[in-house]
């Protein structure tokens, strides 16, 4: 769209500001997520033994 001068520079860096902003808080949630996995499956093994 930018390139086609469909949009303006400024609002290109706004959109993808925003798509990073978003990516980056799915991952660390992602992340979060895997970590409580793996809390929950060392306490399991803790209480197993």
């Amino acid at each position: 769209m930018l390139l086609n001068g469909e949009i303006d520079a400024k609002t290109a860096n706004a959109i993808l500001y925003g798509c990073n902003v978003t990516l980056g808080a799915i991952r660390i949630d992602e992340q979060q997520t895997k970590l409580d996995e793996l809390e929950k499956i060392v306490e399991e093994l803790k209480t197993a033994q």
